[in-house]
């Protein structure tokens, strides 16, 4: 019987072969994109899960609030770890990291720069699960200048993995002994280090200020302990600690801070939610959004659904020319449930293969994803064990639901009405069809209008005033390795010929650098006064060579001694500080944690603001410092042959350091790399729209074509009577058109809500949305579907009209 209903099936379904074709290629289609979403969700979903105890690690930042100017940082007080583990019996261990930049690394006569490199505690391995497979876990980290490195970085520097007892050259002087090596660190971690430094070698790991956080702090609890108990003593173990250090300072105490309105807090984020929920400053690496998972997951289902609908409609369309079909077997005796499994076989066959070949498909644009979304997505047989079932599932609901209409609908016909002809037939009436039609270009239209709302707001960021300029600007990083001889380097490099200007600091707008600390406005360092700032380090031809513009008093100048005290301000700074007239007005900030030591500063300029964070972000104030900073040399280089002048600024490298690593790289790319994951999803984004609208548009095509076959007689005593085939294309396409409108009136409004409440809020710089938007949305899917039905209209208004009468 079985044998008989798959035959039968094969059969009607070679019949219709262009139905065929259209129900299993949109079908496959929606199911490879689906699945290529679902590896792109379950990737991020996955981060941090390689750790056994992912459940009880939490990290602890903090955030701070000071006479209006809100920090809120990744990071923690040096003494808080100890702290914590001595003051509440819920926390097992705790484990510290500080970053400090990257390391010169000497192989041979090479220094290779590492940026992959954090100082921690010993705890480690007693918090992370980070497998090692030589040495000691327990002592591995215990002693100053001690180092634990992965696998691929000792095949890097020795070729093999057994390196324990041997040293490393860090930063051509300090000496470091390998005492583990450790497993390479899943890419699904929201840390990736290569190099493990004691922390122990730093003086700053012992450091007692509870004003001053360098740390990534994260704390492992017991079993069954709860979390909540910590954070209720968190106010308590602020008020010990930190009130006594700020009482010192601002001669405030922490109740009266409290009142003031400002407050300092420390929050705890479990490990699982660090990568897809925290975006604050000192991350230890580039986070993913859980706003985009929850986007692309609703893209897939959308998507699904859109060949769902599509292969339920064309079935339902089609079912109605089979109920002579119906009729006949019910009067050779068939019954009901044979005529029900017949119909759901089919259904479920046309699904079977549709999902084999959106297996392949997925497998075989795999590659081409991850080059979009920046993963490296690959299919595991853990992802298999639950994939492979879920299809199958899906196979037959999926089937089920695309042939319950004919199944449940036909076989409950007389058999005398059918063979009567008293069943009605054709396109107009179909209310489920019609329904469908508007529902999946609804969501067509929605992708549309979010598609052009990601592209709209990136055109703006790319386009927007930034208050610097970031075009031509190279970069040579790691100019601390030169030593004394950096800014005789900066001099030599200025005298080439296509150099504008170059500044010797660190601290740019693109470089992500975060340093807020306290300024007052008060020698007494009184709380009112005080205001929290970033402060960077830059020499006097800063400005100049950034292109930003002094819009008040004058630049630093190396002519004047007294620069040295000098700073120059932004307007958001201008602003919290409530300076009228910021020229010469002083500025103090204290140097220990009991304000005994303090030093002056003197306003000379106030610069426009710029945005050196994203613009997701208000720009914070900023204080600019006349001070010595070597991280790295900006270079305003000339347009013109740029590969050359690159070479000579190579060649002035390697004369002052032969042996060090030159790196270096362009603003407008560290610009870009700030907005590459908006990016990314623009791009997927407009990949998704165009499928799901090729998916729709092959369901509009196989209707429009079923709509032109039922009226095909009635086309040709039209156009016997003097219809013209613009008359009939407009008669043919008119139905049609009506549920597109239905559509946009319905799809536009909530997908205006959801972009401006999901997307653009996030941004505190947007593009506010445009009436064009919604009106090129409305015009691109009127005319996308009037171009798929067109073909099949103009195809029937130009047949001969004999070929369709001769049977009457």
């Amino acid at each position: 019987m079985i044998r008989n209903y798959l035959k039968t099936a094969f059969r009607s379904l070679m019949k219709n072969k262009g139905f065929t074709f259209i129900n299993v290629f949109g079908l496959a289609l929606g199911l490879a994109v689906c699945m290529l979403i679902v590896f792109y969700v379950f990737d991020e979903l996955s981060y941090d899960h390689y750790n056994t105890k992912i459940d009880r690690i939490y990290r602890v930042g903090n955030d701070v609030k000071f006479n209006g100017n809100v920090v809120s940082t990744a990071v923690a007080p040096a003494p808080l770890a100890a702290t914590l583990k001595s003051t509440f019996p819920e926390v097992e261990q705790t484990v510290r990291f500080m970053l400090t930049g990257s390391f010169h690394v000497r192989k041979g006569n090479q220094d290779i720069e590492e940026d992959r490199v954090a100082y921690c505690d010993p705890t480690l391995f007693d918090v992370f699960t980070l497998p090692m497979i030589q040495g000691s876990p327990a002592t591995a980290l215990a002693e100053p200048r001690s180092i634990v490195i992965t696998v691929s970085t000792a095949k890097k520097y020795f070729n093999n993995t057994n390196v324990v007892g041997k040293t490393l050259l860090l930063n051509s002087g300090d000496t470091y002994k390998i005492n583990g090596v450790i497993r390479d660190i899943p890419k699904q971690s929201h840390f990736h280090f290569d190099f493990f430094i004691s922390l122990a070698t730093l003086s700053e790991s012992k450091d007692v200020s509870w004003l001053s956080s360098n740390f990534q702090t994260y704390i492992l609890l017991k079993k069954g302990a709860d979390p909540k108990n910590i954070e209720r003593g968190f106010p308590q173990l602020v008020k010990t600690y930190v009130g006594s250090q700020l009482q010192s300072i601002v001669h405030l105490s922490y109740d009266d801070f409290l009142k003031s309105g400002n407050y300092l807090r420390f929050i705890m984020t479990p490990l699982k939610d660090i990568h897809l929920k925290s975006d604050r400053t000192n991350e230890m690496g580039v986070n993913g959004n859980i706003l985009y998972v929850y986007i692309f997951s609703a893209v897939a289902i959308f998507i699904l659904l859109i060949a769902c609908v599509n292969f339920m409609n064309l079935s339902t369309a089609r079912s109605s020319n089979r109920a002579r079909e119906v009729g006949v077997r019910k009067v050779l005796g068939s019954p009901r449930k044979y005529l029900i499994a017949q119909f759901l076989s089919e259904s479920i066959m046309v699904t079977f293969v549709a999902t084999l070949l959106a297996v392949f498909g997925a497998r075989s644009l795999l590659p081409l994803f991850n080059q979009m979304s920046g993963k490296e997505l690959v299919v595991t047989p853990h992802l298999l064990t639950w994939l492979v079932p879920a299809l199958l599932v899906l196979v037959l609901v999926i089937g089920c639901l695309a042939g319950s209409y004919p199944a449940l609908f036909l076989s409950a016909f007389q058999p005398v009405d059918v063979l009567k002809g008293k069943l009605a037939t054709g396109f107009k009436g179909g209310r489920l069809r019609s329904f469908l039609v508007v529902f999946q270009f609804s969501i067509s239209i929605f992708l549309i209008i979010g598609t052009l709302v990601i592209y709209n707001q990136l055109k703006y960021i790319q386009d927007k005033d930034l208050g610097y300029n970031r075009d031509h600007m190279l970069t040579v990083k790691n100019v601390w390795a030169l030593g004394m001889q950096a800014k005789l380097f900066k001099q030599e490099i200025k005298q080439l010929p296509g150099v504008y200007n170059a500044t010797l600091t660190g601290d740019t707008p693109t470089s992500g650098n975060s340093n807020s600390s306290s300024l007052f406005k008060s020698p007494t360092l009184d709380a009112s006064s005080g205001l929290l700032v970033q402060q960077w380090q830059v020499d006097e031809n800063y400005i100049n060579t950034m292109g930003m513009k002094i819009i008040a008093g004058r630049d630093f100048s190396n002519k004047l001694s007294t620069d040295s005290t000098a700073v120059i301000i932004n307007e958001s700074a201008v602003r919290l500080l409530g300076f009228s007239k910021p020229i010469n007005e002083l500025l103090y900030r204290p140097q220990d944690d009991y304000g005994k030591k303090v030093k002056i500063y003197h306003v000379i300029g106030v610069v426009k603001d710029f945005n050196f964070k994203s613009l997701r972000d208000n720009i914070e104030p900023m204080v600019l410092k006349n001070e010595d900073n070597n991280g790295a040399l900006t270079i305003h280089i000339s347009s013109n042959n740029i590969p050359a002048l690159l070479s000579q600024v190579e060649n002035k490298w390697k004369s002052f350091s032969p042996n060090q690593q030159f790196n270096y790289s362009f603003m407008d790319q560290q610009f870009d790399a700030t907005y590459r994951s908006e990016q990314r999803m623009g791009k997927i984004f407009v990949s998704f729209t165009t499928l799901t609208i090729i998916i729709a548009c092959l369901g509009l095509f196989g209707l429009a074509a079923y709509a032109a076959e039922q009226r095909t007689k009635e086309i040709g005593i039209r156009k016997i009577l003097g219809a013209d085939v613009s008359t009939i294309v407009g008669m043919l396409s008119k139905d049609f058109m009506k549920l597109v409108l239905i559509a946009i009136v319905l799809a536009s409004p909530l997908a205006w809500w959801a972009m401006q409440k999901l997307f653009l809020q996030s941004f505190a710089y947007k593009q506010n949305m445009q009436w064009w938007v919604i009106a090129l949305a409305a015009f691109m899917a009127l005319f996308i579907a009037f171009i798929t039905i067109s073909y099949q209209s103009i195809k029937a208004a130009m047949s001969n009209p004999v070929k369709s009468l001769k049977s009457e």
